[in-house]
């Protein structure tokens, strides 16, 4: 599903990124564990075309909070409205995860999980299962393998590869799947060099093609990255005009 298009004025002039829908909105995100309020959010509105660097200290939730709107851990009470390729809008509970919303989002693992097969086959696996003839498979996964700069590894198993290698491929893969919404946690951890140095690129190109990239980092150049927005969890509270 490609990324949805950009809306327009009166007079056919398209809107910019800050006066564009949200991707999505999600309202009464919390999380609880035991007698600590982990975090409890009233609205967040994840803003089109843009690059959100999520910031807070180690254990304050920043990982549960993506994993529940990523429909990957559970979101009892929160629901989620957004708005169709057609300008409908829609609402329905987060939790599970709405069938409209989940070729739209993806997430990426701080340890990126990699079949036991080829860089290719893991990159081609998502459109397998979305059913695309073979031709436009082969299309989209030589684009990718281009764009995150592993051609040369497409036939490698993933046990060979770099960390930086696998954290490209797990880019690629995503970026295949042409989603709205990124979610990766902590993409340049444990990087060094010049492989940290391609993986932010790779995210500066996502963020410009009009997709919405947000990213939980300490890196200092993520998040400072021009342009960026700027979110902090902190006493279970989310801060979304954070400087």
């Amino acid at each position: 599903m490609s990324t949805l298009p950009a809306r327009q004025t009166p007079d056919g002039r398209a809107l910019p990124p800050a006066q564009l829908p949200p991707v999505l909105t999600v309202r009464g995100l919390r999380r609880q564990v035991g007698a600590r309020r982990l975090f409890d959010i009233g609205e967040l509105a994840f803003p089109r075309a843009a690059a959100v660097v999520l910031t807070g200290v180690n254990g304050a939730g920043k990982t549960t909070l993506l994993r529940m709107v990523a429909g990957l851990e559970r979101a009892p009470g929160a629901t989620v409205s957004w708005t169709d390729a057609n300008g409908q809008p829609h609402e329905a509970a987060l939790d599970p995860l709405p069938a409209a919303l989940r070729q739209r989002i993806a997430y990426l693992h701080q340890h990126p999980y990699l079949f036991r097969t080829s860089v290719r086959e893991n990159i081609a696996y998502g459109l397998k299962t979305r059913g695309l003839d073979a031709d436009e498979i082969r299309r989209r996964v030589g684009a990718a393998l281009g764009w995150a700069g592993i051609a040369h590894v497409q036939d490698t198993a993933p046990e060979r590869l770099s960390g930086g290698e696998i954290q490209r491929v797990a880019l690629a893969r995503a970026k295949v799947l042409e989603p709205d919404l990124l979610l990766l946690d902590e993409p340049t951890a444990s990087l060094d060099g010049h492989a940290r140095e391609q993986v932010i690129a790779l995210v500066r190109e996502l963020a410009a093609e009009g997709r919405t990239v947000v990213m939980i980092c300490h890196d200092r150049d993520l998040i400072n990255l021009p342009g960026v927005v700027r979110w902090k969890l902190t006493d279970g509270r989310l801060d979304t005009r954070h400087r």
